[in-house]
């Protein structure tokens, strides 16, 4: 969906703005109930609405009962559908209302489609409910019972049925169908095929009156549906104004996308209002493309598809929307910014780390493991999970053989903090100091520092790396243990290890699909709850305030510093946006400009929220430049000169839906591909807005 529009405008990376509207009508006031459906309608376009929702039954009211078998109310709703129809002539945005038709002498409770100036479509309810408080089979036929499939409207022969996908040409991913209120909790809803036929947004015209615990009900029905349709879904609810005899209605509505809530209107509001968002309609393109049993399922079902008719209309994506993005992007999409459900991912990931070391350990028969503490981050993290694996498994601490191995640009903090960690862990601790061992292997490599020179270049950096892991699989051997890998997905993908005898190796690696953002907050989690007492939620706090650093590079050739000098992220860009654009890289196949559109509308505020605790960050914000800068740093790493890397890396297991880049698991990529498309792609990328 690539159009000439401004680079802010969310048209242009793939969303449609869709609207649901709330009016507050009178019953069996049908012009009354037009006028307020004309402007809702002319105000959501006003916003840049694409498609416009409106309840059941909208231009009637749902609560009309008997009184639908007077001619008078059901002529004053075609009349009343007219004045909409009318109405959508100078307007962009498509419309679904709700109303009562009379088709063949059979009358119908309906969502008409309006767009310029004509109806597009009718599609009748499929299933009535007549139980509980329900008696529509009284007054209204089920879509089966009709025996046309068109309908004379306002001078135009009119599609009729339920079977309909209405697409607009100048925006082929925006394909709708319209169930109504029932349809959507039967075993199969019509809008399953309807998803299967092409539809990406589906919409449920409802009334659906209000009951305890309905609300949360609706909440799993509409999230399910949308989730198993790989579609947006708008829900409708009617609200103040409906008749209340015996009923009750809060006017609840919804817009969800792939199973995630994106919007929620206001309940028992007193006045009319719109529910707005922006749904992105290249991310359902590319699920459905990803997920190869969606597809299955179309061809499981080609013969009643077949009978599916779609209707054409124009819709051009407005040049102007104003409000920015309408939808939450959050900064860290490893990272819930809700405390709750931030506190059960940790939960989740921790224990689906420890759970899978433990299999390994007693699926290799292994008693030991060892593993090399740096006093940074990742290592105090494997460590914590190797730690908790062996209590599960009721070994002792003591055979976790952890080894410090301090080299040329150790600090004296990260020193101390790893003899801190390994002590109030309880494990074996033993530091080797690498640095005689890198010395004369530098000097047999004839590099210039094994002449005392202070040269430190890669080979200086990654002859340390590699004596570390070197020194870590022998002593496995010498034990008889396995060796825990330390680094984190983040890592993997900015091609940032030491490839083969470096830390990019070993037997099993608990960290690999965690990226970086989200193994501050597990420490952090680990540390809240107090496994290691209070001596050792004290290390770890200052183990999370610590640059991140390899520590390879020393400021001062004669001594070690006290603070680490080296700054990875100086080198690969920040972490918390690298993992941005992993993220939609890698999770949703994105293209860098999207990427970085999403990334200018979730960064360019220093307070734009929701957001999780910083864990003694500083609020960041980022330019439009300075995205596009790392970005294109993330594309050419992990497109063209790290994939050979991940191509052969140890086993690990996966823990989010994030994804892993194992060659063996969600990522298989060729190792010689080139970067360049991905970097054209982002030159489109203006530097300021």
């Amino acid at each position: 969906m690539k159009h000439d529009l401004p680079f802010l405008n969310p048209y242009r990376h793939g969303f449609a703005r869709v609207a649901v509207a709330m009016p507050r009508n009178r019953v069996a006031d049908p012009l009354s109930n037009a006028a307020e459906t004309v402007r809702l309608y002319r105000e959501a376009e006003a916003q840049g609405a694409a498609v416009v929702a409106f309840p059941e039954l909208g231009l009637s009211a749902y609560t009309c009962d008997d009184l639908f078998h007077q001619s008078a109310l059901l002529d004053g709703c075609e009349e009343a559908l007219a004045q909409v129809v009318e109405a959508s002539r100078d307007l962009n945005a498509v419309a679904v209302v709700g109303v009562p038709l009379r088709v063949e002498h059979r009358l119908f409770n309906c969502a008409a489609v309006v767009a310029r100036g004509r109806v597009l479509a009718v599609l009748p309810k499929t299933y009535l409910p007549n139980y509980g408080e329900f008696y529509e089979a009284r007054q209204f036929n089920a879509a089966g019972s009709a025996v046309t499939d068109h309908v004379q409207l306002f001078g135009h022969r009119v599609p009729f049925g339920s079977d309909i996908v209405v697409r607009a040409r100048q925006m082929p991913l925006l394909a709708l169908h319209v169930e109504i209120c029932e349809d959507l909790w039967t075993p199969i809803p019509p809008s399953s095929f309807a998803a299967l036929a092409g539809a990406t947004v589906l919409v449920n015209l409802s009334a659906s009156n209000i009951l305890v615990g309905k609300s949360a009900y609706r909440h799993q029905l509409v999230g399910q549906q949308s989730a198993r349709c790989i579609a947006a879904y708008l829900y409708t609810s009617a609200g103040i104004g409906e008749s209340t005899t015996d009923l009750a209605w809060d006017g609840q509505s919804l817009i969800y996308e792939c199973g995630e809530l994106v919007a929620e209107s206001e309940r028992f509001a007193n006045q009319s209002h719109l529910l707005m968002a922006d749904v992105d309609l290249e991310r359902l393109a590319h699920e459905r493309m990803r997920l190869t049993s969606f597809g299955e399922t179309a061809r499981r079902h080609k013969a009643e598809l077949a009978t599916w008719r779609t209707v054409e209309f124009d819709l051009t994506p407005p040049a102007q929307v104003p409000g920015g993005l309408l939808r939450t992007v959050e900064r860290f999409p490893y990272v819930p910014a809700d405390a709750r459900s931030l506190d059960e991912r940790c939960y989740e990931v921790f224990n689906i780390q420890v759970q899978s070391l433990v299999q390994r350990l007693e699926a290799a028969r292994i008693a030991k493991v060892v593993i090399g503490i740096s006093g940074g981050l990742d290592s105090t993290h494997a460590l914590l999970v190797v730690a908790q694996a062996m209590d599960r498994l009721g070994r002792p601490r003591s055979d976790i053989l952890a080894y410090t191995m301090p080299g040329f640009a150790t600090s004296t903090r990260t020193l101390q903090q790893a003899h801190a960690l390994m002590r109030v862990v309880g494990c074996t601790a033993q530091e080797i100091d690498i640095r005689p061992s890198c010395r004369q292997m530098l000097a047999d490599l004839g590099h210039p520092f094994g002449r005392g020179e202070p040269v430190y270049d890669v080979t200086f950096e990654n002859v340390q790396a590699g004596e570390r892991t070197s020194h870590l699989f022998r002593l496995a051997n010498h034990h008889g243990g396995i060796v825990a890998g330390t680094g984190d997905l983040s890592e993997l993908a900015l091609g940032w290890c030491t490839y083969g005898v470096g830390d990019h190796m070993s037997h099993y690696n608990v960290n690999a699909s965690v990226p970086k953002t989200l193994i501050k907050h597990l420490v952090h989690w680990v540390a809240g709850k107090g496994l290691l007492g209070e001596d050792g939620s004290q290390v770890l706090q200052a183990i999370l305030s610590t640059e991140i650093s390899p520590e390879l590079v020393p400021a001062d050739a004669e001594s070690q510093g006290a603070e680490p000098t080296q700054s990875t992220e100086s080198v690969v860009g920040p972490y918390e946006l690298q993992d941005f654009h992993l993220y939609h890289t890698v999770r949703h196949g994105m293209r860098p400009s999207k990427v970085a559109y999403l990334a200018w509308c979730a960064w360019h505020d220093r307070e734009h929220g929701p957001w999780p605790d910083t864990l003694h960050g500083e609020r960041h914000q980022y330019t439009l430049a300075e995205i596009k800068k790392h970005l294109g740093t993330f594309l050419f790493r992990f497109f063209q000169i790290s994939q050979f890397k991940r191509s052969c890396v140890p086993n690990a297991p996966k823990v989010g839906s994030g994804g892993s880049l194992s060659p063996r698991g969600d990522w298989r990529a060729p190792s010689d591909s080139e970067s360049r498309v991905w970097l054209d792609e982002l030159k489109t990328v203006p530097d300021e807005v």
